[in-house]
């Protein structure tokens, strides 16, 4: 639910703020006043795209900041805001409402912060999508579209249509993957047997070679041992001798038996702070131990064959041989031939493969084909049932005999379509939503042909079929908060009552916006805003308030052909709230 929202710097509205509650909310004013930029500024928290335009004169930039509240949507919705939040870093503010933010800069540059932290434009569609929706009158001209037809039949079917619809999705997926591998295979069979042979020599030369993961590294170290062999062999030996003694006596003593004197003679002192000193000396001793057996080892491991720099170094040629080919070093070379195998397993144009391929497209089509046959047949279903409730509604609606057709046809695949279906002898253009299109027909009164919604409906017509249709849909989704800009243009009288009811009958389960022109309507709402234009030495500028019930009867007389100045107006404006008050408890029966 949208609670509240701030509005700086834009068109007409210097700086405006305003509170929403639930139930039915009407906004009015002159015209030019600047309803139009209330909804302006929906629009951007929806992620509308930004015109520097909006900006109001002499302002730097127009800013909207709204605050959200998820108190009274799905647990689902709940979720997916989260999981949203969580994704960008945004938080929750401390009464748990979420803040959503737009800046359009004077220079058409826009900014977009979701919970404290920037994020892109979209990110912010993606968060109202599913708490705001905004119908103004270019969205009553979305209506005319197959697109938009379709998505609202698949709305009105729910869970029937939208299970079928993905099971659909993940078998077209798995067709297309599949028809274009083969296609690929085919067309290109000379150029991937031409890539598979060489990459089977590469594979084959490196496992003639077969690298051990490291061995390069070891090899490098193990030949700048052998480089210097002999210089490596006297300073071991040179050191082992002068530890642990050489073969020549004439050497004279070596570090152990000078250490071993010296630890006898402070073992026999009577001396207690020289005989203390002793165990120091033979921890020095096991130290000159371990080193002198690790010395000799270090010698055992020296090789004594000459010839072991020589295949050392052949090897070493051999694994740089591979690495200028294929990798920086040997690993990268394991690798890359583990990729190069796993690709070869997929360039297999022999014509077992290319059948056993050819196979698999046909079973992933026919599965498509079952399930877009099961999808067709559920939306022809609620199509029926979408038709007779938009119908009833039109009825309420005042037009008469008016009735509204859903039509579901296959669709015909055009020459050359490459995801082009045949579905029981028919071709059909598989696309992501189906084989089927939706037609909206309208037909005016009893026994009248239906024609489509853009050949037969007016404005005002296309309004309260919208209309009909939301409160047809709303009946399966609740918490949303639904923005109607003008849904009553072109219309009077008693139709425009009867609009006010459905919309006051939607805010049952909705929080609902409504920005009107006509006394009619804003007599239904629970809670009524104005917004009033003055003008000054700095320019006009818009505001937005909250009307008590006296305003309010003067608002509605003013709308009754500028009458809030006589007696009659004002009279005739509690009439019409009386009226509408009784009507509210008679639909909420």
């Amino acid at each position: 639910m949208l609670s509240e929202i701030r509005i700086d710097g834009l068109g007409v509205i210097a700086e405006a703020s305003a509170q929403f509650s639930s139930g039915l909310t009407v906004l009015t004013g002159e015209t030019g006043a600047g309803k139009t930029m209330v909804v302006t500024s929906l629009h951007l928290l929806s992620g509308a795209r930004a015109d520097a335009g909006r900006v109001r004169i002499g302002a730097d930039r127009a800013v909207v900041e709204g605050r959200f509240t998820t108190d009274n949507v799905s647990s689902a919705v709940v979720r997916g805001v989260d999981e949203l939040l969580e994704s960008t870093g945004g938080r929750r503010d401390d009464d748990d409402s979420v803040i959503a933010v737009r800046t359009v800069g004077g220079d058409g540059r826009s900014r977009a912060h979701l919970g404290g932290r920037s994020v892109p434009a979209g990110v912010l569609a993606e968060f109202t999508g599913s708490l705001l929706t905004v119908h103004g009158q270019n969205d009553q001209l979305r209506l005319q579209r197959a697109d938009e037809q379709l998505g609202a039949l698949d709305r009105f079917a729910g869970d029937t249509v939208g299970t079928l619809l993905a099971r659909y999705q993940k078998h077209r997926a798995e067709w297309a993957a599949a028809r274009t591998e083969l296609r690929d295979r085919t067309e290109k069979s000379r150029e991937l047997a031409r890539e598979a042979d060489q990459l089977t020599f590469a594979v084959q030369e490196i496992d003639t070679v077969a690298p051990a993961p490291h061995e390069d590294v070891e090899i490098a170290a193990s030949v700048r041992r052998l480089s210097d062999l002999d210089s490596l062999r006297d300073s071991a030996l040179g050191a082992h001798a002068a530890l642990t003694g050489g073969d020549d006596p004439t050497d004279g003593p070596s570090v152990m038996d000078l250490l071993g004197e010296a630890r006898d003679r402070l073992q026999s002192s009577e001396d207690r702070l020289l005989s203390d000193l002793a165990p120091r000396l033979a921890e020095a001793i096991a130290v000159v131990t371990d080193v002198g057996a690790d010395l000799s080892s270090y010698l055992s491991d020296l090789p004594s064959d000459p010839e072991s720099l020589d295949s050392l170094l052949t090897r070493q040629a051999e694994l740089k041989n591979l690495t200028r080919k294929y990798a920086a070093d040997v690993d990268g070379v394991l690798a890359w031939a583990e990729e190069a195998r796993d690709r070869l397993t997929r360039l297999d144009v022999s014509a077992d493969a290319l059948a056993e391929l050819s196979a698999r497209v046909d079973a992933s089509a026919a599965e498509t084909v079952a399930v877009a046959r099961k999808l067709s047949s559920a939306r022809v279903k609620a199509a029926t049932k979408l038709s007779k409730a938009v119908s009833v509604e039109l009825a309420g609606l005042a037009m008469g005999k008016a009735a509204l057709e859903v039509a579901v046809r296959p669709r015909d695949a055009a020459p050359g379509d490459v995801a082009a279906l045949d579905v029981d002898g028919r071709s059909l253009h598989a696309g992501s939503s189906g084989t089927d299109e939706v037609e909206f027909r309208l037909s005016a009164h009893s026994g009248a042909q239906s024609l489509p919604l853009n050949k037969s409906a007016s404005g005002g017509e296309l309004s309260r079929v919208m209309l009909a249709l939301e409160v047809v849909l709303a009946q399966s989704d609740t918490g949303a908060t639904m923005v109607f800009d003008e849904v009553d243009a072109g219309v009077g009288g008693r139709a425009a009552v009867e609009i006010g009811k459905r919309l006051a009958r939607l805010a049952r389960t909705h929080q609902v916006i409504v920005v009107t022109h006509l006394p009619q309507v804003a007599a239904f709402a629970d809670t009524h805003l104005v917004v009033d234009k003055t003008d000054s030495k700095r320019g006009a500028n818009s505001g937005v308030r909250t009307l008590t019930d006296s305003d309010r009867v003067v608002e509605l007389a003013r709308m009754l052909a500028g009458l809030d100045d006589t007696e009659t107006g004002r009279a005739h404006a509690e009439e019409l709230l009386q009226t509408a008050s009784v009507e509210r408890r008679q639909t909420a029966r």
